[in-house]
């Protein structure tokens, strides 16, 4: 399952209104840069709960999971085994 570019374009398009993938590189963080802040979190948690039937606790709601594209790519592979 492809889970990079669904939330690379999901950031893209809901975050920095572009579809421009050379924009967002893997490591940038998401909430240093002021692409996202917590409501955006929120919102794209929301977004991988839906995408990839998975549940989000609380407590897994941290920086380092949700920081970047890279961060969010590896806790979702992890999340799914």
């Amino acid at each position: 399952m492809e889970i990079q570019e669904p939330i690379r374009q999901y950031i893209l398009e809901n975050f920095m209104y572009s579809d421009n993938a050379a924009e967002l590189s893997d490591g940038l963080s998401l909430i240093d840069s002021g692409i996202m802040d917590s409501t955006g979190v929120l919102e794209l948690v929301g977004f991988i709960e839906e995408t990839f039937e998975i549940k989000i606790e609380d407590t897994e709601l941290v920086p380092e999971n949700f920081d970047s594209v890279q961060r969010i790519t590896d806790f979702i592979q992890r999340k799914l085994g």
